[in-house]
Order: structure tokens, then sequence, then C-alpha cells
């Protein structure tokens, strides 16, 4: 059985669900997640779901910030037992179940903090609160080992050399920084695999995200690869394709995240 699950951070869901239709239209997912919804669970659009196909809605918001959501064309459980991510009730994380192919199979739909832009913990508390999420999360992970598992998001660090512009340039700023790469990479290694990759040789570019202050974004083309999608080490037999779907990056009103989609056979 095929499952497409795709994950956007779009930057504002009220501001940009139209283009909800042209990325299911383009990618043809059974599962979306999206982050910084940016909207509070009682303000949110509920009828897209409808719209789009995609019956199922699960969403944790807040106003104008953050936020996370998973649409789906099949019926799924919230998990109920997710943390509380450095005490912040900042709704960065949701997970949900859903039962497919004879067997249940869980979803974590992530958005690590930005962590500012000086890659220092002891003057910048953003940069503090990123590495201290990503030692949660990695503490949590190799308590709770994952199985059957798909963790996507936007996850703002570029951990490999070709997953951003300039390797040497960028070293030391954040997104990109030694530690933040060793603290991503632990995370994952406590039981996930770079699915994405799986496809993409890592001597080769790839970026999901362009930032709005290239005027001319695709001529510059300095990118990064900040959303991922990881799968538990069971699921790897199971990996069929990927999409990137670059073309969004021009829509009308666009995010600075482009939309990223993976297939299995389950």
């Amino acid at each position: 059985m095929k499952l497409t699950i795709a994950t956007w951070n779009i930057n504002s869901l009220r501001l940009r669900q139209a283009h909800l239709h042209r990325l299911v239209a383009d990618l043809q997912p059974d599962i979306i997640c999206l982050q910084e919804t940016k909207v509070p669970d009682e303000l949110f659009p509920e009828a897209i779901g409808g719209e789009i196909g995609f019956p199922y809605v699960l969403k944790r918001g807040m106003k104008g910030y953050n936020g996370v959501a998973i649409l789906s064309r099949m019926p799924l459980k919230l998990s109920e037992d997710t943390p509380d991510w450095c005490g912040k009730s900042d709704c960065r994380h949701i997970s949900a179940t859903l039962h497919f192919a004879g067997a249940d199979l869980t979803i974590h739909n992530f958005y690590v903090p930005a962590g500012g832009d000086i890659p220092d913990r002891t003057v910048n508390n953003k940069f503090a609160h990123k590495l201290d999420f990503l030692a949660e999360s990695r503490t949590h992970f190799a308590k709770y080992k994952p199985a059957r598992a798909v963790l996507v998001g936007d996850l703002n660090i570029a951990p490999l050399e070709h997953d951003v512009w300039s390797h040497k340039q960028l070293l030391e700023v954040v997104s990109h920084t030694p530690v933040e790469v060793e603290a991503l990479n632990a995370w994952r290694n406590q039981g996930f695999y770079d699915a994405i990759r799986h496809f993409v040789p890592e001597s080769q570019k790839l970026y999901t995200w362009w930032s709005y202050r290239n005027k001319d974004w695709a001529a510059s083309d300095r990118g990064r690869r900040l959303d991922h999608i990881w799968v538990t080490p069971d699921l790897t037999p199971s990996l069929r394709s990927y999409a990137i779907l670059r073309e969004a990056r021009n829509w009308d009103q666009p995010s600075d995240h482009v939309p990223v989609s993976l297939t299995l056979n389950i």
C-alpha cells in the first residue's frame, strides 16, 4: 500500500491556505504536516481540510507564532502523551497514530526553534532554547525508542555540507553551526534515518528554504535544507520516492520554505 506524507512550513495558514490546493494537486499526498500555522485552535480554518479532501485534522496552535497541524485523508488518533518541550507550551510538536497496512504508524510533526541570529547560548536566549529543545528531543527518543514512525518538519538545521549554499561561509551562521549539527545528528541517531538523503547523494546540493532577503532567490540560489523527513529503520525497505516542490517558492505570497514529500510502499 502506498502512503505519501508531505511536510511544509506554511508560514501562516490563514494567509496561505489556498496554496494547499496546489500542494495536493502537485504532490498527491495522503497526509500533510504543517508548521508555523500561526493560528490558535479556536480560529483554525476548519473548512480547508474538507475543501482539499482531508477530512481528518489535528492541530496545536497559538496566536501569532509557531503552531503545527496534521491533515489526513484517513482517520488518525492524536497522541496525548507528547512532552511539553522545555516547559514552554509553545506548540512546536504534534503526534498522531493511524492504522495503515495492518499495523499502527506514528507521525511526528516538529517545528524546532529557529535560534535567533547569534550562535552563542550565553548571550542569545533563543539559541539556548534551540539547543535545549534538541537535547530534550534526543533524550526523549533515547528513552522511548521509536518504531514504525515517521518524523517530519521544519527542524531549522541544515546538517550536511551540501545542505547549504556555502558550507564555509555558513559555519558560524545559525542553522549550520557545528553545535547544532551535532545535536541534530545525535537526535536522529536515537532511532531515525534521513529519508530524503536516501534518494539524493550527500555530494549533491539540496535545499528547501530560500530567504525572503534574496530578491531573485532562484538566480542566487542561496538555499538551505531545513525541512526534513526521517523514518525509523523498520520503514527503510518501504522507501519509494521523494519530491521537493521547488516551484512553490514562486507562488503568490510564498512561504520561504517549500513542501517536501516522501512516498512509502508498505
